[in-house]
């Protein structure tokens, strides 16, 4: 066994010297820093040059420069008078509208003159069943003006209308 232990400890001390000999393992290479400072500022310089030619030449070829707005045209429509529709209540109420029509184009306003009846009586059936409270608050009101136009444009279709706009609106 004497023997044995001898060799053993012979093969232990060979690997140590080997372990001695041989060179420890290099760490990997890392990337220049001068590599990854131009490599950011490519980066930069083509990222920038593209948000700056999205922000500036892709929206330039959208409208030319010198494009004229067209002002509204606006046509006044008779004043409206009806009864709300009643809940239980035994008080009337009324309703009193104002109304304007805007238009893109003045030529819309010949179209739409001789179908007025059709747009009055549009305005009279819708008007007739509201109930005082469809007129509260402000959510209120866009939704009567949104009725409206949609009302107005099945109208006179094929021509179309740009708002109703409200000049007074009274409920007694």
């Amino acid at each position: 066994m004497a023997a044995k232990a001898k060799q053993a400890e012979a093969e232990i001390e060979d690997e140590a010297e080997d372990d001695a000999e041989t060179p420890p393992a290099k760490p990997a290479k890392k990337l220049p820093l001068k590599l990854i400072i131009i490599a950011a500022a490519g980066l930069l310089v083509l990222g920038g040059g593209g948000a700056a030619a999205y922000l500036f030449l892709g929206h330039s070829s959208d409208k030319p420069a010198n494009a004229a707005v067209k002002p509204a045209i606006f046509v006044d429509l008779p004043d409206v008078l009806v009864n709300l529709s009643n809940t239980g209540s035994d008080r009337t109420q009324y309703l009193k509208v104002k109304v304007v029509l805007e238009l893109a184009d003045q030529t819309l306003v010949a179209q739409i003159q001789p179908l007025m009846p059709r747009v009055m009586d549009a305005f009279q059936t819708y008007l007739r069943e509201l109930r005082p409270t469809d007129l509260d608050g402000s959510a209120g009101l866009y939704r009567l003006k949104e009725e409206l136009t949609r009302r107005v444009n099945a109208a006179v279709a094929p021509n179309r209308i740009n708002a109703v706009l409200f000049k007074e609106i009274v409920v007694q």
